[in-house]
């Protein structure tokens, strides 16, 4: 890849660090709910503690990205990679029930991992003669990696003892964390100058291009989480098999792997984010729209395709539309505020697509998504292609 070569060492190690952390994330996460559920916890509150981890690690995203800005990025990766260890170590003592261990464990994870990932991200997309586009595409990439590889190697390793799962996680972020932090360049943000970029005198950012982007987060997430919620249920009633959602979580992650780099570095290089952000959501409308046809197998696999066209394109762009519209050096705060409308989406998205499935019937609910996904694909043509250039 010419991005990877581009790549400054230090950006290497941070790359290579997104790969192992997505990896012993993925190890353990997957296999949490029936972890704690053998240990006697009761199903709703599993259910609850493996909510609290995903809201930890999103819903302090701003805050994050404030003292990333704040302190830089080393400061706040040590604390990120402290906190996981401490996480892992509670879930790793904690016994039956909702106890005080692991509901402390699950949130130090999630609020760690918060602190780490928008660390490294704020990082890499200030990696000089790299663009935020290339660097976004592949650090999705290497996340999807371990979102491939992490559920298989924890099911191996699982007969062993969870513990032994948990033991790698502390193992790896250890190591990663002595690796990264006795080299200061790559934890170190070295920011280039913001130049202003030629744009039409209707270009400028205010509050409602900023409310338009945050309310495009909120949507693609929303939009995305069905896949946990009304896809899964509909998988199972169209193929009869429970692994059917696995099957269509495979293939996405295998085609981000392949895929995702090249479309955003060679396909749609010279696209507005805009324009990818109309591109992804119609794309969303495409998938929800092949599960009319209640085609079985055939749909569920047809349905990957589009669904992950939306995921590579939108993702990243918001991200770099946030990054671009923002001050060089407020770009923690940008990348914080993405994420955290990514939590509000989730939690809004997940609870909204139970009551949908409750309330409507037959195609309803995929009409309801397509919709959905059509209006915001006209919003983001609202958007003004950019203000701040980081290069």
């Amino acid at each position: 890849m010419t991005a990877w070569r581009e790549t400054s060492s230090d950006g290497r190690a941070l790359l290579v660090t997104v790969l192992l952390t997505g990896l012993t994330t993925f190890m353990f996460l997957p296999l949490l709910a029936i972890e704690l559920t053998g240990r006697g916890v009761a199903v709703g509150e599993a259910g609850f503690l493996v909510g609290l981890l995903a809201f930890s690690g999103q819903a302090f995203s701003l805050l994050t990205g404030f003292l990333v800005d704040r302190f830089g990025p080393r400061a706040v990766m040590a604390a990120g990679f402290a906190l996981r260890i401490a996480g892992y170590v509670l879930l790793g003592v904690g016994g039956g029930g909702l106890s005080a261990s692991l509901v402390g464990g699950v949130v130090t994870v999630g609020v760690g991992g918060s602190l780490l990932g928008l660390a490294i991200k704020t990082r890499l997309v200030a990696e000089d003669g790299v663009g935020p586009r290339a660097m976004l595409a592949l650090r999705s990439t290497f996340v999807n990696i371990g979102v491939v590889a992490g559920p298989a190697l924890g099911a191996v390793v699982y007969p062993l003892g969870f513990r032994y799962i948990l033991a790698a996680c502390v193992l790896s972020h250890l190591i990663l964390g002595v690796r990264l932090l006795a080299r200061p360049g790559a934890a170190a943000a070295r920011p280039r100058p913001a130049t202003v970029a030629p744009e039409p005198p209707d270009g400028r950012w205010g509050r409602a291009h900023w409310l338009t982007l945050l309310g495009l987060g909120v949507t693609y997430w929303a939009i995305y989480s069905q896949l946990n919620v009304v896809v899964p249920i509909a998988a199972l009633a169209m193929t009869g098999s429970t692994a059917a959602i696995a099957v269509v979580f495979t293939v996405n992650g295998v085609l981000v792997v392949l895929c995702q780099y090249a479309l955003l570095r060679h396909v749609f290089a010279r696209a507005a984010n805009r324009t990818l952000l109309a591109l992804g959501f119609l794309a969303f409308a495409c998938a929800y729209a092949v599960l009319l046809a209640h085609a079985g197998w055939f749909s569920l696999l047809v349905f990957a395709l589009p669904v992950t066209v939306a995921e590579m394109l939108i993702g990243p762009s918001l991200d770099e539309q946030a990054i671009r519209a923002s001050s060089v050096r407020r770009t923690g705060i940008a990348l914080g505020a993405m994420s955290a409308a990514g939590a509000v989406g989730s939690l809004a998205g997940a609870s909204l697509g139970g009551y949908l499935v409750q309330l409507l019937s037959g195609n309803d609910v995929w009409l309801v998504l397509i919709g959905v996904s059509v209006i915001a694909a006209v919003t983001s043509l609202l958007l003004p292609k950019a203000r701040v250039s980081h290069a």
